[in-house]
């Protein structure tokens, strides 16, 4: 980094500007303290990389057209970090190195736990406005997130615990993912969100299902009062194949979707209660039985029962 700066015990980065850097602009290591009020631009590698902090905040700064990444805060292994990520504006983040998710991301918690992001207006990311991988007890919330190129607000692989609450997603191939149970990925709320204008294209190559989801969920998680408009492919997902466990999806508003809600009947899969949702205008049924990317039902909001002893589909309002 132009700033390198390692086993900080009070660091103090104040009002300062960091332009250019053949890797990442400012880069800690086992730092504490604040990095508040400064103006990081075109990084070769990330804006800020932070890597086993310990009670470290970054506040109020700008970051921006860094190759990359933005604000990045990464352990070696898996345990508490604890940095707050507050009112910070990240814009103009690219992948320049590649992948499917390592880099392009605004803001990236990465093994690193107990980590708070609020308040950001993240725009114009290649990837994710907002990563975490192996991030538990994580909260993302109140956050501005436009025009992301993959999924807009992620929470993957091996965490526990996730508050996604009060963001506003505005433009990306996805919208949030609450997802891998496959390699331990559970507990979640994702409330109050605000998620529209999505895109059935991205950074590369979909997998199945494809892009286009307003809300990906799939073990011990709860999805209610949230707003999902002009999602193309599915309004919300619930469990894939048998990655599916004790999801309650309650009191959403679904506006112009592919389909309403697409929930797994695959053996194995979890309970699911879909319920008091308002479903308008969802071109392929409002709430639909899926095995793997497939469906397999009716449409579920229309009949009396699911058929399916997992799953409670009852008092959803479709027009």
């Amino acid at each position: 980094g132009l700033l390198d700066l390692r086993r900080i015990a009070h660091l103090a980065i104040d009002n300062c500007q960091i332009t250019g850097s053949g890797k990442n602009g400012l880069a800690l290591e086992h730092a504490a303290g604040r990095v508040e009020r400064s103006e990081i631009s075109g990084a070769a590698d990330a804006g800020i990389y932070s890597v086993e902090a310990g009670g470290l905040s970054i506040t109020g700064n700008t970051v921006s057209d860094c190759a990359n990444g933005g604000i990045l805060v990464h352990r070696w292994q898996m345990a508490e970090d604890g940095t707050m990520i507050t009112g910070n504006r990240v814009q103009g983040i690219q992948a320049r190195s590649g992948g499917t998710g390592q880099n392009g991301n605004g803001i990236n918690a990465f093994r690193a736990g107990n980590v708070v992001v609020s308040g950001n207006i993240v725009s114009d990311c290649a990837f994710s406005a907002i990563r975490a991988n192996s991030a538990s007890n994580l909260q993302i919330s109140g956050n501005t997130c436009s025009r992301s190129g993959e999924t807009a607000v992620y929470s993957e692989f091996s965490f526990e615990g996730a508050i996604i609450s009060n963001n506003i997603v505005d433009g990306a191939a996805n919208g949030i993912s609450i997802v891998n149970f496959n390699e331990g990925g559970r507990m979640g709320v994702c409330s109050g969100n605000i998620v529209r204008n999505l895109s059935t294209s991205g950074p590369y190559p979909a997998d199945s299902p494809g892009f286009g989801v307003g809300i990906g969920v799939e073990a011990d998680t709860t999805v209610s009062n949230n707003v999902i408009e002009n999602a193309p492919l599915y309004g919300m997902q619930i469990g894939w194949g048998p990655y599916l466990r004790n999801v309650v999806a309650t009191g959403n508003i679904i506006r112009k979707a592919g389909t309403g809600i697409v929930v797994s009947v695959v053996e194995g899969a979890g309970t699911a209660v879909i319920s008091d949702n308002v479903i308008d205008g969802a071109l392929s049924g409002a709430v639909v039985g899926q095995r793997w990317a497939e469906p397999a039902t009716g449409d579920l909001a229309s009949s009396n029962g699911s058929g399916y002893a997992h799953l409670t589909v009852e008092r959803n309002h479709v027009s």
